[in-house]
């Protein structure tokens, strides 16, 4: 052998009918695809194949980019040529996709190596043996459980260069550090190829929460690894070098970064003293607003899209999720707090816990639009993935989950409700969304960044659109969004038949021509709502706005409290009490009252507690 081509491919998901769901332009690329590209470029400049092999490395996401199967086996066929395929960063909601493409490969004897967070997660919590995994053995995919840095790749693509590939190569046990290895990075033609021309890469990885939906803490561990302010810099100059400049922060928590301050000066320094500015969508919990002068810091570094993992607002349900970090009682003061600013504000948001009913979740929906200046909402089923601790209880318990993973993709119910039948929360899934994103609702997320001074309009007027229309009219998360939905009549999920070409195209002009004229009404009726809100721009003191969600309210007063309190738990009645008491003690000292509080009456208890 002496030319190896080498193919990273991150694979997408079937939609409802059975095709690969691809865009003229994608959302965010894949930071796995990133990380694990950097790695195995890495490891060619240090001619792991020997000094006389020539070596071709091609990145593909699969969400805007086709996967040219042919070549790859035209590749494998050529002399002198040995043909590798990676499947990288493979998700649960994706690995059927995966396995198809795999499967012609390894007919043909292209070796074939799958990572990502279904293996790691499913092998992290069930064995090597687990039956979520059995299809990858059958076919002869060999399986990478962990983190490939630093140089772990080296072994699988040896073994793949000489076609001796081992079942497994597992890592979980052993979490690398992150400091001083290859740093993400994707080619600028990659990158452009998504409609917002974000990049991503990871900072931090591990958990120090508990979430029991939650992968996460399963495969990366709770136990926190960072990289440095100095990689930092190397990622954005490399990325800048490409013409990419806006970012993805991926970590799943940067407030509990400890590295986020010095992250935060590195770039603003980089900013003020040669112009290189970036702008950043980062990822953090209900708590950060507490962090002293987190918000500021990371604003004036360059974030104006915060996602907050805000999740539910009942205290039985986020308990039940072992998410307690979670205090509806702050949750108002942490949105405004944010509203400080020019950021996006965009929240988390899952039904289906045990305790919900169709007549909860509504109402909650409501409450959230009337008393939470969030922006938009991204809607959730409660989703038992493998690699979590609510799979692997209910796998020992016998409940039963969808065996069809392709519908594991947070937006599908795969597992009965103890309360609601499969059709009700199927439904009141789709409501939920409808509900909040009304066009009242969406005016008058307008009208509070004006009145807040937010600004933002167009980021905000994109994101609403996305999160609108997507779930209505595409049937995928933001996530998954695009623009312009490509479907091959010859690319189907294995096992499916081929359509007719008349029935095909016919159904398929159809629904362009739908979806095109919906996106047309939607994006005029925002841009009226915007016009509209940004009138009185400038003029916000003379032609004030107010509602419930930027009006101050005192906390023994707090509606998110009061109107989820019969749902409540003494653990959350009890922390808000004590809340209260200190807050009081903090009046009164700044009163005068002197430190000793002995003897004072207690706050009235919140929470319906007695």
């Amino acid at each position: 052998m002496r030319h190896v081509d080498i193919w990273l491919i991150k694979a997408t998901r079937y939609d409802d009918d059975g095709y690969p769901i691809r865009w003229i332009r994608s959302a965010i690329p894949s930071n796995s695809l990133a990380c694990v590209s950097a790695l195995v470029v890495d490891a060619m400049e240090r001619r792991v194949f020997g000094p006389d092999v020539e070596t071709r490395v091609h990145a593909i996401d699969e969400t805007n980019t086709r996967v040219d199967i042919p070549a790859i086996l035209r590749s494998h066929r050529a002399e002198g040529t040995r043909a590798i395929v990676m499947l990288v960063g493979v998700q649960t909601n994706q690995f059927p996709r995966a396995m198809d493409i795999a499967r012609p490969l390894r007919q043909a004897g292209v070796p074939v190596c799958i990572g990502g967070f279904h293996v790691s997660g499913c092998i992290a919590m069930l064995g090597e043996d687990a039956e979520e995994l059995a299809l990858a053995r059958e076919l002869g995919v060999s399986q990478f459980a962990g983190e490939a840095e630093p140089d772990r790749l080296d072994e699988v693509l040896r073994d793949a260069f000489d076609d001796t590939l081992k079942p497994i190569y597992n890592h979980l046990d052993d979490q690398p550090s992150l400091q001083g290895v290859p740093v993400p990075l994707l080619p600028g033609a990659t990158v452009r190829r998504s409609f917002t021309h974000w990049s991503s890469f990871d900072l931090g990885r591990g958990c120090p929460f508990e979430c029991s939906f939650c992968t996460i803490i399963n495969v990366q561990g709770r136990k926190s690894r960072f990289r440095t302010a100095d990689e930092l810099e190397s990622i954005v100059r490399l990325n800048a070098a490409e013409g990419v400049t806006k970012f993805f922060v991926t970590d799943d928590n940067f407030a509990r970064n400890r590295n986020w301050e010095a992250y935060c000066d590195r770039l603003i320094e980089l900013r003020e003293k040669e112009g290189l500015e970036v702008r950043l969508l980062i990822q953090v919990d209900t708590m950060a607003h507490r962090i002293p002068g987190f918000i500021d810091k990371v604003v004036a570094a360059g974030v104006r899209l915060v996602f907050i993992g805000l999740e539910n607002i009942n205290p039985d349900n986020l308990e039940a999720a072992k998410k307690r970090q979670n205090r509806i009682e702050e949750y108002r003061e942490m949105v405004l707090e944010w509203k400080r600013h020019p950021v996006v504000i965009s929240c988390g948001y899952i039904i289906g816990f045990p305790a919900d009913t169709r007549e909860s979740i509504l109402r909650d929906v409501d409450l959230i639009k009337r008393e939470l200046a969030i922006d938009v909402l991204y809607f959730n089923i409660l989703t038992p993935l493998p690699g979590s601790e609510d799979h692997k209880k209910m796998k020992q318990a016998g409940v039963w989950m969808d065996p069809d993973f392709n519908k594991y993709d947070l937006n599908h119910r795969v597992t009965h409700h103890p309360r609601m039948s499969d059709a009700e929360l199927d439904a009141v899934f789709d409501e939920a969304s409808r509900r909040y994103y009304d066009f009242a609702h969406m005016e008058r997320v307008f009208k509070r960044r004006v009145q807040l001074r937010n600004g933002m309009r167009l980021t905000t007027m994109y994101n609403l659109i996305a999160y609108r229309q997507g779930p209505r009219y595409e049937g995928v998360a933001f996530a998954e969004f695009g623009l312009g939905r490509i479907i091959d009549r010859h690319e189907r999920r294995y096992g499916l038949p081929r359509e007719n070409p008349v029935t095909f195209y016919a159904r398929y002009g159809w629904r362009s021509a739908r979806t095109l004229a919906a996106y047309v009404y939607t994006y005029g009726r925002l841009r009226l709502s915007v016009a509209k809100a940004w009138r009185v721009w400038g003029k916000q003191d003379l032609y004030p706005y107010a509602d419930e969600a930027i009006a101050a309210v005192e906390a023994a007063h707090d509606p998110l409290v009061h109107e989820t309190a019969a749902r409540s738990t003494p653990y959350a009645r009890r922390r808000q009490e004590n809340r209260l008491k200190a807050m009081n003690r903090d009046v009164l000292a700044e009163a005068g009252s002197g430190p000793d509080l002995a003897g004072q009456a207690e706050p009235a208890p919140v929470g319906g507690s007695t």
